[in-house]
């Protein structure tokens, strides 16, 4: 299928819902969670090669219908996944063994990276510490965000906030800083940070 409306209204660009070409986005389409949780999870994750800087660009099509040669195909890494071949080991079937899967240590001006655990009432640390101290900046801007003590310390008090926060910004309302919490507190944090540099 080809949208051609966009050519047609002066953008030099068009749709096709092809993934030899684009990929398509329909709102409403159903979201699973448990994708969205694995995007979480790994958008931090980058390709590289030993001896070069920049990440590594992947590329890949349907690979029955539309031809690739030298890219990765989504129905090829499907048929290498159902043989039990791991993530990387899939990777380096396309892209050659010199292939490596690293975690980018600062994400867009997020200033530190997930600890690798839940945070939660017993946790203690720098990265608690952190997290208070976070909350604490974006409470100025969020006035029904309770402040907290910053004493790297999870507390009952930690957690009261924890569970506003993923209230106020429509998350699962657990008071666990996971994953997606601790995301989105480093994201708010540097939001609101930025602003208040511009006021």
């Amino acid at each position: 299928m080809v949208v051609s409306t966009y050519r047609n209204k002066g953008y030099d660009f068009t749709i096709t819902s092809s993934t030899a070409f684009d990929h398509k986005w329909m709102y409403g389409r159903n979201l699973f969670d448990s994708i969205s949780e694995v995007v979480d999870e790994v958008f931090d994750n980058y390709l590289s090669r030993p001896g070069v800087r920049q990440p590594i660009l992947t590329q890949y099509c349907d690979g029955e219908r539309v031809k690739c040669p030298g890219w990765m195909t989504q129905w090829g890494s499907k048929y290498l996944g159902d043989q039990g071949y791991s993530t990387i080991d899939i990777l380096r079937n396309f892209y050659g063994n010199d292939m490596y899967i690293n975690t980018a240590e600062e994400i867009s001006g997020i200033p530190a990276s997930w600890p690798g655990y839940p945070l939660d009432i017993g946790s203690s640390g720098s990265k608690v510490r952190q997290m208070q101290e976070q909350l604490n900046t974006i409470a100025e801007a969020y006035p029904a965000l309770p402040r907290v003590t910053v004493d790297g310390i999870f507390g009952e008090g930690t957690q009261n906030a924890v569970r506003e926060f993923q209230r106020i910004f429509s998350l699962p309302v657990t008071g666990v800083v996971d994953y997606p919490t601790w995301y989105e507190i480093q994201e708010i944090y540097v939001g609101v940070s930025r602003i208040a540099e511009l006021s």
